[in-house]
């Protein structure tokens, strides 16, 4: 039979007392404890979650298909409150504006108010050069042609210039790529010619006269110059 020294004993017991003291300590596994914590696992998990969320900046979205843009509501707007809507002015006025969305209709008469008055007076002093930059080529020659007749006779023109009472669309059209549009317009003037010896020949230099005139411009819609040239022109009866 075998015995156990003092030391022997006196390791068992303290180790069967550490043993207790351990499962007090740590308690019982139930198997609801959380699994043990790794590091690395964490770590990935939150790159894989974050890389979800966030696109990869090697990942280029496609456009998405538009659907074609429609027209602002008011592109006719101002072109509707100068001519009658469904009228031929404003017919013409609308393929003008749709051939060239620069057109602004406004500023089309504003600038034809002026170059009226630039021409009117132009044309009396007999100021070629301003008449060649805002006539067409046959309307200049039309115009240089009478100014040569009354430089012949000796006969110049008095005139001043009073202002536009009236200036209406009248006609507006698309002619391939050049656009026309008709202007009525109702203006006074005092106008009189005079012969070499200073004789009023025609018209009365202390009357306002009311001038009644139906002029045509035209602009080749395809160019970069935006300036309209007189192209035509008549006096109303």
């Amino acid at each position: 039979m075998e015995y156990f020294d003092l030391g022997t004993i006196l390791f068992i017991i303290a180790a069967v007392v550490i043993f207790y003291q351990l499962r007090n300590v740590l308690g019982r596994r139930t198997g609801n404890e959380r699994p043990p914590f790794d590091p690395y696992t964490a770590a990935r998990k939150r790159d894989t979650e974050k890389t979800a969320a966030k696109p990869s900046e090697n990942v280029v979205a496609l456009p998405r298909k538009n659907k074609p843009a429609e027209p602002a509501p008011d592109t006719y707007a101002s072109i509707d409150v100068l001519t009658t809507p469904g009228s031929e002015p404003n017919s013409g006025l609308r393929a003008i504006r749709d051939s060239d969305p620069s057109f602004d209709v406004r500023d089309f008469v504003d600038g034809a108010k002026m170059a009226y008055e630039m021409i009117v007076t132009a044309f009396a002093d007999g100021d070629r050069k301003t008449l060649k930059n805002l006539l067409s080529k046959e309307v200049y020659e039309g115009f240089v042609a009478a100014i040569a007749e009354r430089e012949k006779r000796n006969e110049k023109i008095q005139s001043s210039f009073v202002g536009i009472n009236k200036a209406d669309i009248v006609g507006a059209e698309v002619k391939g790529s050049e656009a026309h549009i008709t202007m009525r317009i109702v203006s006074e003037l005092i106008s009189a010619t005079r012969n070499e010896a200073g004789e009023v020949v025609e018209g009365d230099p202390e009357t306002v006269a009311e001038v009644k005139d139906v002029w045509t411009f035209a602009r080749d819609t395809r160019s970069r110059d935006p300036n309209w040239k007189l192209v035509a022109t008549e006096a109303e009866d």
